[in-house]
Order: structure tokens, then sequence, then C-alpha cells
């Protein structure tokens, strides 16, 4: 199964999920309590219900944990990738021109189909410069560009969270200003209400629980992003490391 595909399921598994939490949220909490209102606007006063903002936000907050899940996925695989033994690791084992094609064929055979992680290019791409060039500073040059670019590649994966992290207090914010022009609304039409201040106080209550339920959300999400972000990070500082140990500095120019 390739990465999209991957993704895709992941997304529509978070999607469903998220819908499961919104029902059986619901039933626990019921119409008249106030924790219904702040995490889903639910209550007898909403005839639009199950189409409020709260939910909106919920949804797309699972979505953003499913893509962290698969971020965590991505991560795991590359950490297996160290313990696959490709390179000599003891202390004596020199690598001359003659040893490589051996190694190089021997990632291609056992990484397979994730022959696309960062461990196994960055030996094929070792290999393949060293082999062209005969020159053990080019191949170390080639390797800290690539550690390069593949940490700017952790960092692009992240846009759809930072995306999601940005949708969810805007969704809050609108979601307040909708409330305040309902209550203002309200107050316009029931102006001679003697109980308008209560009244008029509920609803901008109300008015103000999504952008609390949306900032909630966005801290929960951005910590475990920086969680996972540094831990893919950090792997691939660790696949470096090994390739710079076990590869680089054994190369021999005969």
């Amino acid at each position: 199964m390739d990465r999209l595909s991957q993704r895709l399921i992941t997304a529509l598994s978070a999607l469903i999920f998220g819908v499961f939490f919104i029902f059986t949220l619901q039933l626990l909490l019921g119409k008249d309590a106030m924790s219904a209102r702040l995490l889903l606007d639910y209550g007898e006063n909403n005839t639009v219900y199950p189409f409020s903002v709260q939910n909106l936000m919920w949804i797309i907050f699972f979505l953003g944990l499913g893509e962290l899940l698969e971020r965590f996925r991505g991560g795991r695989q590359e950490l297996f990738q160290l313990n696959k033994d490709y390179l000599p690791e003891d202390e004596t084992t020199i690598l001359r021109l003659k040893h490589l094609g051996d190694i190089y064929q021997k990632v291609r055979r056992q990484a397979g189909a994730k022959a696309e992680l960062f461990l196994p290019r960055l030996i094929h791409r070792v290999i393949l410069q060293f082999n062209n060039s005969n020159s053990i500073e080019q191949a170390n040059s080639l390797l800290n560009s690539s550690l390069d670019l593949y940490l700017h590649e952790i960092d692009l994966r992240y846009n759809m969270l930072r995306y999601i992290m940005w949708l969810i207090p805007t969704l809050g914010f609108i979601g307040t200003v909708i409330g305040i022009t309902m209550a203002l609304s309200y107050a316009g039409e029931h102006a001679t209400d003697v109980d308008l201040l209560s009244n008029l106080t509920q609803y901008l209550a109300v008015a103000f629980y999504t952008t609390l339920l949306a900032l909630l959300q966005a801290a929960v999400l951005v910590f475990f992003m920086h969680i996972v972000q540094a831990r893919e990070e950090r792997v691939l500082n660790l696949a470096g490391q090994y390739c710079l140990d076990n590869l680089v500095n054994r190369l021999y120019v005969e």
C-alpha cells in the first residue's frame, strides 16, 4: 500500500471516529448540561443541531489527530530501519569500492517497498556518489546536503497540520461572531423582556464557547505535533550519524 492510500485510509478512519465521538458525547451529556453547550452546542434552543460550529471543529480536530498518527507511524518506520544492519558496525571493517555493490544490493533487497525511507536513500546516494567520484570528501558533502534536504522534507510534511491548527481557532472566532450576532438579534426582538439581561448573558456565554473550545483543541494539536516532529527529526539525525560512522568513515580510496 502506497503512502497516499495509507493517508486516505487514516483520514477516513479519523472522520468516522470523530462522528462516533460526537454521537457518544451527545448521549452522555444530554441537552441540559452546560458542558453539552460548551463542547457541542447541544441544547433545546439550537434548532440546527448537529450542524454546529463545535461539531465541525471536532471533525477537523480528529482529522488532525489522524494526520499526527500517520506522521508517528512514519517516524516509527524510519526508526526500524536503523536495526536492519545495512552497514558493518564493528570497529575494523574498511569499505573498498568493490564492497559497495554488495551493500547497495543488500539495502535494495531488504528495504523493498520502503526504499523511499531516509536511511536507504542516504546509503544509496552516498554509495553512488563515491562510485562516481571516488572521493570521500564529496561523499561526505553529499551526506550533509541530503540531511538538510530531508530535514526540509520533514517540515513540509506538517503543512496540512499547520493549516488545521490555524483553521480550528478561525472557526472558533467565526462561531463567536455568529453567537454575538444572534445575541444582539435576540436583544432587538425582546427589548421589553424583563429577563432580557439574564437571557442575553446566556447567549453571549454560548457565543464564546466556540473560541474556548477551539483554543483548547489547537493547544492539544500543537503539543503533540512538536513531539512527533521532534521524534522524526531525531530519527533523521540518527540515520545521518549511522551513515557517517558506518559508511563514510569506513570508505577507502584505492
